[in-house]
């Protein structure tokens, strides 16, 4: 377990990479004052890669296709913009999904991907009214201008995906690779 100062020192220290640090911060009481705490893996090193998607692409395929080509282990969303035209999100709680047709913002897109157990996203976007909505993004979507999206990739861990009999589905397992 650790506690609030030590993780703030370390952060603090972390001048290269102040986005996961204000994340981090953000979420900090959770952190330490709940079970979640004893999930939390130590830091390590994190590499950036931005992507730029073009008109016609789909969201979700192009960033797993994408994460299988570099073999990539471990990787986050850390920000995505651009809008879309065909948007199919299953809202919680859902069998199926719904499938939105027009122009839209994305406001916001977060998630994990790995090259062997694929990837778990969620997208926010907002309608011309700005109405927004949102959830677990699936394939189908099509980009209408652009898709600008960077990635962090955490080279000394491996996602995975295991069924969790506790919630039914396959949750997150993070591993440290091998060295």
């Amino acid at each position: 377990m650790f506690c609030q100062s030590d993780l703030r020192a370390y952060l603090y220290r972390m001048k290269s990479n102040r986005l996961t640090a204000i994340k981090i911060l953000l979420f900090l009481p959770l952190l330490t004052q709940t079970a979640f705490a004893q999930r939390v893996m130590d830091s390590s090193p994190m590499t950036a890669i931005a992507l730029r998607l073009g008109p016609g692409q789909d969201l979700k395929a192009s960033l797993d296709a994408f994460v299988k080509r570099q073999n990539l282990a471990a990787v986050c969303i850390l920000t995505c913009v651009g809008s879309l035209t065909k948007v199919p999100l299953r809202y919680a709680n859902q069998p199926e999904a719904e499938v939105l047709t027009g122009h839209f913002e994305i406001v916001s897109m977060t998630g994990t991907l790995s090259a062997l157990s694929g990837s778990h996203l969620h997208l926010s976007v907002s309608d011309s009214t700005g109405r927004a909505i949102g959830g677990h993004l699936l394939e189908g979507s099509v980009v209408y201008t652009t898709a600008e999206i960077v990635l962090g990739v955490l080279p000394a861990y491996q996602f995975a995906r295991e069924p969790d009999p506790k919630t039914g589905y396959r949750e997150l397992v993070i591993q440290k690779k091998a060295r």
